[in-house]
């Protein structure tokens, strides 16, 4: 399977695109709540609110006569859903009701259920969600991939301190771990030392390596040892004489004041304790933090490291099939697995492009695929047929550009996008303010983005269409003169007008250097080692595993 970002409803691109049991290790993050803090009442379809509350989904999910045909149609008369799963969101609906929730319920179910039948019989899936939902989900996750197919629950601690009003603060989130059968791909995580146990090296090398001391004596273990005499000290030994002799020469026996002989252990060489189901080692992304991209939901690149390290191998195909920001497809690229990755906004496509360039180097086309964008005119037409609004971020991603006010449909003020650059001899910034058009376009528009060029104080304007332009649009454009860039010492017309074709043919428009809307992820090295710590100490006391264990409890 070739890396590959797919543009558009992850439903449909599980069903058309990725083949049975294709998939080693699949990790989701599903939009499960609002930035913001909503209190969202349930509804029925008459209108009237129960007293039930529940926090969630306000901005995007509601019950409605599509929600209705979904349930219908991908569930219920759906042949590939189980007869279990479907009796189960049935339930749910009646208990639930038709809103918010029961809404979000009916888009995940069939994508568990696809993404049950892309993963192979050794491949786990982790569901990131909310303590709103998790108890939903889980009822989900059980019905779809069965109950004895549950490993973990996992607790990440995912803010410092979170203060609320009239109840405890809610700084967790759940990580739901599931497989597909009874054989799974794993491989043992660690989770850095506490304090306490960082306390028992209370010993030190002269080199400043801190170390603690174990016993050599086997006496009252089961597995046997070894007798014998060394350096005037008899006894029942863990280990045999040659190990004895090679320890003593690494400078690894602590010889104690009352005649004992002891075994240094160093903490420099520890891997860890072995990973539990609660997470509070992984800090989340700050303001401060080197690989924030601004993305609001973006996961910090070392949890999903700890779960491809855990459950996939070098070579792997790792899925996020609601990839935003893309970091468990930056993370599988850096740790040499396979990825596919899928979003439904072209914002989160032309990110995941913009990170896989600065962070590794690669670029479409030559080291993965990218399907479902336009790659022409008639496919951008279809674009905009179907939403013009993800048709405007695509354009806009052409240019690098910021979209303006994309998180609401309400009034633009004459904006679709914005480019910043650097000018004047105090390098301060300058906008270069954007229209993207698909219909039919006019004269008209022209003069109201001059307009709007104006009244917002902005360097250039930048118009963007589908068809092509007419021969007034072009002459009133010129007659807006030039912006003059100081810095580059150079002229630029102050408003200019692309087709979507120009772009693809890589006429570009005329401006100052400028950073586009991504900020530049970490140069990243690819990393195909283990985790790193200490060697297996096991070994050199030729004893059995069991017994090293109970030494060391």
């Amino acid at each position: 399977m070739q890396n590959t970002l797919y543009y558009g409803d992850n439903l449909e691109v599980l069903r058309r695109h990725i083949d049975d049991e294709s998939v080693d290790l699949i990790y989701l993050d599903p939009p499960f709540n609002s930035n913001a803090t909503y209190n969202v009442l349930f509804k029925e379809q008459t209108g009237q609110s129960s007293p039930a509350q529940i926090k969630a989904f306000t901005d995007s999910w509601e019950w409605t006569q599509d929600t209705e045909r979904a349930y219908e149609q991908d569930i219920i008369l759906n042949p590939n859903v189980a007869p279990a799963v479907k009796d189960m969101i049935s339930a749910f609906r009646s208990f639930v009701g038709r809103n918010a929730l029961m809404a979000y319920l009916v888009m995940m179910t069939p994508r568990l259920v696809e993404l049950h039948r892309v993963l192979k019989p050794t491949g786990s899936i982790y569901l990131h969600c909310d303590p709103t939902a998790s108890h939903y989900l889980k009822a989900v996750m059980d019905t779809v991939f069965g109950i004895t197919n549950f490993r973990n629950e996992i607790t990440w601690k995912r803010t410092f301190a979170h203060s609320d009003a009239k109840r405890f603060g809610r700084n967790t989130d759940s990580i739901l771990f599931y497989t597909k059968g009874d054989d799974w791909t794993w491989h043992l995580q660690y989770q850095p030392y506490d304090a306490e146990y960082i306390a028992r090296f209370r010993y030190e090398d002269l080199d400043g390596r801190k170390w603690q001391d174990d016993s050599l004596s086997a006496k009252g273990l089961t597995g046997g040892g070894y007798e014998y005499e060394y350096k005037g000290v008899t006894s029942l030994w863990r280990v045999p004489l040659a190990t004895m002799q090679r320890l003593d020469a690494e400078g690894r026996l602590h010889f104690t004041q009352t005649g004992g002989i002891r075994r240094k252990r160093y903490l420099d060489e520890g891997k860890g304790r072995p990973a539990q189901s609660l997470w509070e080692d992984i800090p989340p992304i700050n303001s401060h933090a080197k690989e924030r991209l601004g993305y609001p939901t973006q996961k910090p690149e070392r949890l999903l490291e700890r779960i491809i390290r855990a459950s996939s191998n070098p070579g792997d195909v790792v899925l996020d099939p609601f990839c935003g920001c893309g970091t468990a497809v930056a993370v599988a690229e850096r740790l040499d697995r396979k990825w596919v990755g899928i979003d439904i906004t072209h914002l989160a496509v032309a990110l995941m492009k913009h990170r896989l360039k600065t962070s590794f180097g690669i670029s479409q086309g030559e080291d993965y695929s990218v399907i479902g964008e336009p790659v022409d005119v008639g496919s951008a037409r279809a674009l905009a047929e179907q939403d013009r609004y993800q048709f405007q971020f695509w354009a806009l991603s052409l240019l690098g550009a910021r979209p303006q006010q994309y998180d609401h449909r309400g009034a633009d003020r004459g904006i679709d996008g914005v480019l910043h650059f650097i000018n004047g001899p105090r390098r301060s910034t300058h906008r270069a303010i954007i229209q993207v058009k698909s219909g039919r376009v006019s004269v008209a528009q022209i003069r109201d983005l001059v307009g709007t060029v104006e009244r917002e104080n902005a360097a250039m304007g930048l118009f963007i269409t589908l068809e092509n332009p007419t021969r007034a649009m072009t002459s009133e454009a010129v007659s807006a003169g030039f912006y003059h860039s100081e810095l580059w010492q150079r002229d630029y017309p102050k408003i200019q007008i692309r087709t979507v074709q120009d772009l693809l043919n890589r006429n570009e428009f005329e401006m100052p250097p400028n950073p586009g809307m991504y900020q530049d992820s970490q140069r990243t090295q690819r990393d195909t080692g283990r985790q790193g710590g200490l060697e297996d100490i096991r070994e050199p006391f030729g004893i059995e595993a069991e017994s090293f264990e109970a030494i060391n409890a």
